[in-house]
Parts: C-alpha cells; sequence; structure tokens
C-alpha cells in the first residue's frame, strides 16, 4: 500500500517544505484576503501553507486539475465532505480523551472514537468504490484505501472493536442507593415495575401535564462518584474490562498517516472548491486554464479580482469583467486612464489569476491561457517610512532595483503608479528606463501609470485604458480595453460635459 499526497503525484516532484509566510507579492494583490477567506473556519487543518507554495510543474498542475474535475460530481463531493466531519469528530474525541482523568471514562470514549473511524473509512470506500473517477490522485488514494480497507490491521481492528462493543453492551449492573451509601452488584433479572406502575396511573392522566422527570447529563463530564461506581462495575466484570484496557494500550496509535494526510490535503480543493461556488451563484464563470512555459502569450476572457468581486457579492453589487491577451513578441501591458477607473484592480487580477493558476486552481474567467512563473514581483506605492529615510522616489528606485536584480526572462512583475513623487519629464526618463530593462528581460509585466508614453514605447508594450460612461465621463465603466492611450480626449469630454471648452466659454461670456 503506497499513497503519498493528494497534492503532488510523487514525492520527488516536490513536495515543498511547508512555510508559515506569506509570500511578497500576498498584500499588494489581496491575495491574503482571498486565502483568509477561502480558509475561514478550517483553522484546525492549516491550510495555508498550502496556498503559500506556487507549483513549478504543470504535470502537477494538470493532477490537481483532474482531481478538481472528479470532486465536480455531487455524490463524491458529499461522500469526502461526510468522511471529513466524521474525521473531524475522530480529532475532537481523541483531543476530549486526553483532557478526561478517570481510566474506564477515557477508554470507553477511545472505543467509540476508534469504532467512529472504522466506520468512517468503510463509508468513504463504499462512496468512491462505484464512482468513474478519472484523476490520478484520486483513483490512487482509493487504491489505497480498499487495500487498506482489507488489509489485516485494519480489519482486526474492526473486528477487536465490534467484539469489545458487544461485550460491554452485555454489561448490566444494579446501583443500590441508601442515603449516603452506593451498592453495586450485577443485574440478577429483577422485575421492572415501571410498565405497572404506569399502568395504574394511567386512568387518573388528564391531559398534557408537566414532566418531572429528570434528565440524565450525556456530556462527556464523570464526576468521582460516577467513577467510583465504575470501577466497582469493572471489578464486577474483570474480564471484559481488562479486555478495554488492553485495547486502549494496543491500538494507541491507530490513525493510518496516509489517511490523515489525506483527510487535511483534500481540504484544499474542498476549501476552494466552496469558496468558488460563492461566485458562481452570483453567475460568475471559473474555467482550468491552459499553462505555458514555452511562450508568453496569454490571455483571458471575463477574469475578474477575486477580492474585490468577493466584498461586492457580499454587498449585492455587480461585479465589472475584463478580458487580456498577448500576442507574438508583446509582454508589457502599460495601464492608463482616469483616476478610480479599476487600474489597480485590472492589475491584481493579472497578479491572481497567475498565482492562481500556479496552484493548480481554477480560474476566474471563461477561457484561460496564463505562464507558469518562477516569481511574481509586485511595486505598488507606499507611504514614506521613518526607519529606512528614505525619501518616495529614492524608496521606488530602491524597491526597483531590487525586483529588477532578482527577475528572470519567467518572472511577472506588476507595478502601480511609480514615480508620482517626481516631474513629469524625470518620471518619463526613469520609467523609460525601467521599461527598457524589462523588455530586455522578456518578461510579463503589468505597468499602471498616468504616463501614457510608455505605451508605445515599443512592440513588447500593449497600451490598456480604463474607460467611461460616453454621455458621462465622470462615471466610470470599469472596463480596461485595449487601445491606445487617449487621455486628452477624456479631459476634452469632461470640458465638454461642463461647457469649460474654449469655445463653450467664450459664448458663456458674450452671453
Amino acid at each position: 500500500m503506497i499513497f503519498q499526497s493528494i497534492l503532488v503525484e510523487k514525492n520527488e516532484e516536490g513536495i515543498k517544505k511547508e512555510t508559515l509566510e506569506m509570500p511578497d507579492c500576498f498584500a499588494d494583490l489581496n491575495l491574503d484576503q482571498t486565502i483568509e477567506a477561502i480558509t475561514a473556519g478550517r483553522q484546525e487543518y492549516d491550510l495555508k501553507p498550502f496556498f503559500y507554495n506556487a507549483l513549478n510543474d504543470i504535470d502537477t498542475i494538470k493532477y490537481r486539475h483532474e482531481i478538481f474535475r472528479d470532486l465536480e460530481n455531487e455524490t463524491l463531493f458529499e461522500g469526502i465532505r461526510a468522511f471529513a466531519q466524521e474525521m473531524r469528530t475522530v480529532r475532537s474525541h481523541l483531543s476530549l480523551i486526553d483532557k478526561l482523568y478517570y481510566k474506564f471514562h477515557k477508554e470507553g470514549w477511545f472505543l467509540e472514537t476508534v469504532s467512529m473511524y472504522c466506520d468512517a473509512v468503510n463509508c468513504l470506500l463504499h462512496d468512491l468504490t462505484p464512482l468513474d473517477l478519472k484523476s490520478r490522485g484520486l483513483s490512487a488514494f482509493r487504491e489505497y484505501l480498499t487495500d487498506y480497507a482489507n488489509s489485516s490491521l485494519f480489519t482486526v481492528l474492526l473486528e477487536e472493536t465490534k467484539k469489545l462493543k458487544a461485550a460491554l453492551s452485555e454489561v448490566k449492573y444494579c446501583l443500590l442507593i441508601k442515603g449516603s451509601r452506593v451498592k453495586v452488584r450485577k443485574y440478577e433479572s429483577e422485575i421492572d415495575f415501571r410498565p405497572e406502575v404506569e399502568k395504574t396511573f394511567e386512568k387518573f392522566k388528564q391531559g398534557a401535564v408537566k414532566n418531572y422527570r429528570v434528565e440524565f447529563r450525556t456530556d462527556a463530564g464523570m464526576n468521582h462518584v460516577e467513577a467510583q461506581a465504575l470501577d466497582f462495575v469493572a471489578k464486577l466484570y474483570p474480564d471484559v474490562f481488562l479486555s478495554l484496557d488492553n485495547y486502549f494500550t494496543k491500538n494507541g496509535h491507530f490513525l493510518d498517516e496516509a489517511i490523515g494526510v489525506f483527510d487535511r490535503e483534500i481540504q484544499f480543493y474542498i476549501a476552494y472548491l466552496g469558496y468558488v461556488a460563492t461566485f458562481k451563484r452570483g453567475g460568475l464563470k471559473f474555467c482550468y486554464p491552459q499553462m505555458t512555459t514555452q511562450d508568453k502569450e496569454v490571455y483571458d476572457d471575463e477574469g475578474f479580482d477575486v477580492a474585490l468581486a468577493y466584498k461586492l457579492l457580499a454587498e449585492r453589487s455587480s461585479v465589472v469583467c475584463n478580458d487580456f491577451y498577448l500576442k507574438d513578441k508583446e509582454r508589457i501591458f502599460v495601464v492608463s486612464g482616469p483616476n478610480q477607473g479599476g487600474k489597480t484592480t485590472f492589475a491584481r487580477t493579472f497578479g491572481q489569476l497567475h498565482y492562481l493558476a500556479a496552484l493548480g486552481c481554477p480560474v476566474p474567467g471563461r477561457e484561460a491561457r496564463l505562464f507558469l512563473f518562477d516569481r511574481i514581483f509586485t511595486h505598488f506605492e507606499k507611504e514614506e517610512s521613518i526607519h529606512n529615510l528614505r525619501g518616495k522616489l529614492q524608496d521606488d528606485m530602491v524597491r526597483i532595483h531590487h525586483i529588477l536584480s532578482q527577475g528572470t526572462s519567467n518572472s511577472i512583475i506588476i507595478m502601480n503608479e511609480i514615480f508620482t513623487s517626481t516631474t513629469l519629464q524625470d518620471a518619463v526618463s526613469l520609467g523609460k528606463k525601467i521599461l527598457e530593462k524589462i523588455m530586455r528581460l522578456d518578461l510579463l509585466c503589468v505597468c499602471v501609470t498616468f504616463i501614457e508614453e510608455w505605451a508605445s514605447l515599443s512592440e513588447k508594450t500593449v497600451s490598456m485604458v480604463s474607460t467611461v460612461v460616453p454621455d458621462n465621463p465622470v462615471l466610470r465603466t470599469y472596463k480596461i480595453v485595449r487601445r491606445p492611450a487617449d487621455g486628452l480626449s477624456y479631459a476634452i469630454s469632461i470640458a465638454e460635459k461642463y461647457r469649460l471648452t474654449y469655445d463653450s466659454l467664450k459664448e458663456r461670456i458674450k452671453s
């Protein structure tokens, strides 16, 4: 029986060492918010490290795509979710057992926990067996689970559990309470007078009456009186309780390691699909992107910023989708247009799409082809820090230099409004040199800027413009379209709306 992981097919393909540190790009791309929303309510699984490690080979991405597609089968999804819930209860019980004080109390809870684990394994196998699984990962796990369920290790555990529960169910005893004294003895087939008492008083019953019976607590607690009574019961049935004692000692490590790994790792898929379902209910599309490392012709139709869309859907607001594509030698999107028009959101969308795709996850959009990067670098405007004693321009230059010194032809750079603290002439000159360096590196880039000259630097740059409502330029459409930068026409349209053009002013002055 060999099963390593539901996240990667082979160990040598690189099960990366889990890290608790977010990638540097997360905050700028709002991916920290996205991962927080995906993993909410699943803290016990510690899923965030799975989202902090992007994959570096396409076959492993396809491996995860296959599993996601299989899990779109509602029967499979519900079966695994039910298994996860049972395993969650098993872990909860094990945690409780560690806190219990009385010996037989601990051992009784342990027996019930193992029984629940065995039922969970068998139910999952029952659910998986008839399904036509297409993914390598789930098919391999089903094969492992079948072998495990049929192994002597599990069958002996299951048989011992059933046998011991049956023996304990035969334990019957009487409690004789007199004042502060409690006597425990075996049940000797004494007559149960309850039916006779109920029959005698039945004739006095007049409609619904208040129930004065005391409900016994069924929580996990046991007080010292109950524990001592149980000790007396154990002395009455020494063989059964000796078996329980031996069972507890023998099966301390009953949880199969591979099943435990699966239980945690499958939550990566369950959690993400649950997150995606929120968007699909809102009419938004997700797809399995085609990944490439050979060329940089990328595109996405009807993509959107997942972090922003998640908030908008919660507010019952509409979400604007955008398309993009790069072809041939094109590498750099230069995004310009009016403020608050969706330019930064477009840049974040580009970064989010590539990162989620590198996790092997479905991405926003109707259809997508994306590049498998080595690193994503982001440069978003930050407030000046008193700790480094640098001005904004110097800080921009230091940060950009750091990015360019580490970037490769397989990297992605996302820059948002750089050089806003200097003169236009200096910004144009500095930005041109940086973009020329990026073009020499031949990497993918999104540059959000107010400097339109950068959009036409070479055949590698593509102009994208945020648009406004034609009849009312003050209103943004949040659509980013591929066209030459035309900031002047936007200014003219505003001037025309408020009758501030030269001709309008002359006419107004005359009147």
